[in-house]
């Protein structure tokens, strides 16, 4: 029998699957985040904590697809209320075995975080940056009717590697 899934909000208290979720995430994907997997192992339990809590705080969210077997998380994305009063589409990703349109996990999590930013700014956008290197993720975003804005900003980590810019108007 094929493993289901539930989307869950992210609690403080879940730091440590937080924690290990996101060095799968690293370690899987560097080139798709802006931190280092060396760098993320040394952060403190205390960074882990702060990281799980601020998914709760008001103009934010955070969700995690939970294997409801074994409460493996298997995936998670976050957005925020930007300083222009959108929202900012952060940490995605799904772990390799459940990644795909058969499975569903992917829409699943971004359904969870289009209602969401369609409650928070019904008039305003989602917007995303995602690596000029990642043609995986553009076309998923494209299938779920993002486009891409011709807005780029330099990828923190390699200065000279791009992330191009995608929308999703939510009106």
């Amino acid at each position: 029998m094929e493993s289901e899934f539930r989307i869950d909000r992210i609690a403080e208290g879940d730091w440590e699957r937080l924690r290990t979720l996101r060095l799968e995430m690293l370690a899987d994907t560097p080139l798709a985040f802006l931190e280092t997997l060396d760098n993320a192992l040394r952060e403190p339990e205390s960074e882990w904590r702060f990281r799980a809590s601020r998914t709760t705080r008001e103009g934010s969210v955070g969700l995690a697809a939970v294997d409801t077997s074994s409460g493996a998380w298997l995936g998670t994305m976050s957005a925020y209320l930007d300083a222009d009063g959108d929202a900012m589409l952060v940490s995605v990703y799904v772990t390799p075995a459940w990644r795909g349109t058969a499975r569903g996990l992917t829409d699943a999590l971004l359904d969870g975080v289009e209602a969401w930013a369609r409650a928070a700014v019904p008039e305003g956008s989602l917007r995303l940056h995602v690596h000029e290197d990642n043609p995986r993720a553009r076309a998923f975003y494209k299938r779920r009717g993002y486009v891409e804005t011709g807005e780029t900003i330099p990828y923190p980590l390699d200065r000279t590697q791009n992330e191009v810019e995608m929308v999703l108007p939510l009106n």
